[in-house]
């Protein structure tokens, strides 16, 4: 489905456009120190500084008034995390845990123990406020896949909980607001060239100021990436390939500010799934599994990059590459609008996102066998193995593996909008009703299974079998075809109303409420087609399996929920402050759950309280938390390609820290941590148990020491990160071990123009899990052997930038 922006929503930016846009513009949230003595002055500053996500009207709120928790993120400190993608930025943030040991994309996010089987239910992306796809995920898809960080960044900011369920898409989890540079009075921009470890090239541009002549009232930026590696692990081809290009055209006048914005990504990132290990302890040692390198190996290999699959509908086939990965196809299209008039503000923001985001992964399942053991349990009987390529006998003592080759192709349309007018009865007191719209749709196209017959090491080659009797059981490596696939068109809307009041009680104290009544409608058609295996013996050929359609079913569900939020600030004196919150917000089922049959909308309550305080030498954020889940979904397709789902309760509690200290000179320590104790609750045999991969204990402590010389400032940091034990599915059988990981990092500013950085991630090569096998539920290690997907090893990369 193709959308345009109803004409009821676009009237006001129409105007603006016409007239020409204000706002205070937000100032940068917690920028690094510059110097020994910048940074005693920086700190005393950093309550004051202004962040805009979370708030009734988008010209922000300082730190010491806001009664939520929020990290923020300058260029230099996101240059200085080197992430490795949008997902591996949030490990700045606490409360937060993502796993991008997958790649580029295709990350799971998880939020102060907010249940989930992977992907990312409780993270929303926003670009300059707008959710860039408003459900925060679905099944091989979640939102910081859609998107790439690079220099058109100008902060980023993360907030958790707080009054985000009352808000733009309502997340009750975190919502992560990207802002974008917009061209000031004065020309800037930069040149940035990247290389490191695995082959990395990079090229950032950006480029901004005044349209014409500066006092004009209109500005404009334009800048991008492009990108080549062969990947964290290098799967023998290029892994990442692409690019990105973004502009935005401002008007500001005196008491407004419109922006107009897109931004095209087309960008490829292989996939990474579990590789064999060894295992001892019960779980608590991890080592690599012969033939294969656990912190830089991989099963992805050459041999079947580019493959040619059955669709299922009459003899059809397609052709696939393994280096398309889970990449995307996207164009976005955006704008925002403030406009002061009198004591109204009018607020606009809106979205536009249409493009593909496809899945070509090896998705790996069973532990490794011997091959003649694997032709022995599968066949009943004896045979051999000859390599795909080349035709060589393979060794019956050999260890193999099935993995499968899974094709997800998804068609995505959406259109958001967030309306808002908020009015100031006196200087203590605003008012904001507030009106979110969204459209969007997606058009699913599922292959799953597909299962080859693999040689268990780095870079896996396919085995073809021939049995006793002479029978040939695979084709060109392949066992089975899919075994469930999916042909869904689904289309969502969702409406939502809400009013907050935001009241300075006293000079120190500030309150704040809000409610939202949201609605929201899913119809769609999918179609099953199921695997057909035409003798009646599913343990004879491949090709005595085929695929057939079911009748189409169809999807027509309504939903309506009311979510409120309630918060109160008090500012002790001008170094510190105190809050607390309740707030009660829902997720309404998505596609992917409709598909399933499980229709419940999940319920949320949480509480929080916490401490901001900063001084001439430290900063300190205390944040405890405490939330109570209802109609919790789970699902996972097993080894056997069962789709499993069960329905159910779970509650957590936990404190986040997150701060710094500078006792002297140019020296800085900085922290952020979490501890987090979350358990399912009414969740059938698996009730009491530890929710799935969330660490009880997480810590992240950065030191660094600035020089300031004549020439410019250098910088050397460094960051040990310890992550605890956690668990890999919810029946607690398959534990993942605790961790420590160093990373190290240096950066220099000479002149006024030139800027150099280095960085080096897990330097010491820990061999660290982030996922253990999804597809199995309870014990997943036989004679010492799992699988399992640890963070990859050590890597470097080195940055030169020229600023004007």
């Amino acid at each position: 489905m193709r959308y345009t922006i109803p004409m009821r929503y676009a009237l006001s930016l129409a105007i603006a456009a016409a007239l020409s846009p204000t706002l205070v513009a937000a100032q940068d949230a917690g920028a690094a120190p510059a110097g020994a003595d910048e940074a005693a002055n920086e700190s005393a500053n950093e309550l004051d500084a202004i962040v805009v996500s979370g708030t009734a009207k988008f010209r922000g709120l300082s730190k010491r008034d806001a009664s939520f928790s929020i990290t923020t993120a300058s260029p230099e400190q996101i240059q200085e995390a080197a992430p490795t993608s949008t997902a591996d930025l949030l490990k700045i943030v606490p409360g937060v845990w993502a796993e991008s040991s997958g790649g580029g994309t295709g990350a799971n996010v998880f939020v102060r123990g907010m249940p989930s089987e992977g992907d990312a239910p409780f993270f929303t992306l926003q670009l300059d406020g707008s959710p860039i796809y408003p459900p925060p995920t679905l099944s091989f898809l979640e939102n910081t896949t859609l998107f790439r960080i690079d220099d058109t960044i100008e902060r980023v900011e993360a907030l958790r909980g707080g009054p985000s369920p009352v808000y733009s898409n309502g997340q009750p989890g975190v919502t992560v607001n990207f802002i974008q540079r917009k061209g000031g009075d004065e020309h800037d921009g930069s040149v940035r060239v990247t290389l490191g470890s695995d082959a990395l090239r990079r090229l950032d541009v950006y480029d901004g100021g005044p349209l014409g002549r500066a006092d004009s009232g209109w500005f404009y930026s334009v800048g991008g990436f492009w990108r080549e590696t062969d990947g964290v692990r290098d799967p023998g081809f290029p892994a990442e390939k692409g690019g990105q290009l973004s502009g935005t055209l401002t008007r500001r006048w005196d008491d407004g500010e419109f922006t107009v914005y897109a931004r095209h990504t087309n960008d490829r990132n292989v996939f990474y799934t579990g590789i064999p290990l060894l295992s001892r302890n019960g779980g608590d040692d991890i080592s690599g599994f012969p033939g294969i390198d656990p912190t830089s190996g991989t099963l992805l290999g050459p041999d079947f990059r580019r493959v040619t699959l059955p669709t299922g509908i009459a003899g059809q086939t397609m052709t696939r590459d393994l280096a398309d990965g889970r990449g995307v196809d996207i164009t976005v299209f955006g704008a925002a609008l403030d406009w002061n008039i009198g004591r109204w503000t009018i607020s606009d923001r809106f979205n536009v996102l249409s493009g593909e985001a496809p899945t070509n992964g090896l998705f790996t399942g069973a532990n490794p066998v011997r091959l003649a053991d694997y032709i022995s349990d599968t066949y009943g009987t004896t045979g051999s193995g000859r390599f795909v390529d080349g035709g060589a006998a393979v060794d019956p003592n050999q260890q193999v593996l099935t993995a499968g080759w899974w094709v997800v192709d998804k068609d995505l349309r959406s259109f958001t909008n967030d309306l808002r007018f908020s009015i100031d009865f006196d200087e203590r007191n605003a008012l904001t009703f507030g009106l979110y719209h969204a459209r969007y749709s997606s058009e699913d196209r599922w292959w799953l299974g597909n299962n080859m017959l693999l040689t268990a090491e780095n870079h896996a080659r396919r085995v073809d079998l021939t049995l006793a009797d002479g029978r040939i059981a695979t084709r060109e490596g392949f066992v089975g075809t899919s075994f469930y696939n999916i042909f869904g068109d689904y289309d969502g809307r969702n409406t939502a109303f809400f009013v907050t009041d935001e009241w300075k009680a006293t000079d120190r104290l500030r309150l704040d409420a809000g409610i939202r009544h949201e609605r929201q409608t899913v119809d769609g058609t999918v179609r099953d087609p199921v695997s057909v295996d035409l003798d009646g013996n599913p343990n004879t050929l491949y090709d005595n399996n085929t695929s057939v359609s079911t009748t189409p079913r169809s999807i027509d569900q309504d939903d309506s929920a009311t979510s409120w939020t309630v918060g109160a600030n008090y500012s002790v004196n001008d170094a510190m402050s105190v809050f607390g919150r309740v707030n009660s917000g829902f997720k309404f089922p998505s596609f992917d759950n409709l598909r399933d049959r499980a229709t419940q909308t999940q319920e949320i309550d949480q509480y929080e309280v916490g401490l901001k305080a900063a001084g001439s030498t430290y900063e300190v954020y205390v944040t405890a938390f405490y939330n109570d889940f209802v109609g919790l979904p789970f699902q996972a397709f097993d080894q056997s390609g069962n789709n499993i789902v069960v329905i159910g309760d779970s509650k957590a509690k936990g404190i986040e820290f997150e701060g710094a200290v500078g006792p002297f000179g140019g020296f800085d320590l900085g922290w952020n941590a979490t501890w987090l104790r979350a358990d399912y609750g009414r969740f059938g045999t698996f009730s009491g148990n530890q929710v799935v991969r969330q660490p009880k204990f997480r810590l992240r402590l950065t030191p660094s020491y600035l020089w300031t010389t004549g020439w410019g400032d250098v910088k050397a940091f460094a960051t040990y990160t310890h992550v605890g034990d956690r668990y890999s599915d919810p029946a607690n059988g398959q534990v993942l071990p605790a961790y420590d990981t160093w990373d190290i990092g240096a950066s220099a500013h000479v002149g006024d123009h030139w800027e150099f950085t280095f960085s080096g991630r897990n330097v010491t090569d820990e061999i660290a899990l982030t996922e253990g096998n999804a597809r199995v539920i309870g014990n997943a290690t036989s004679g010492g052997v799992f699988m399992g997907r640890p963070i990859e090893g050590a890597s470097w990369q080195v940055s030169a930038a020229y600023r004007w």
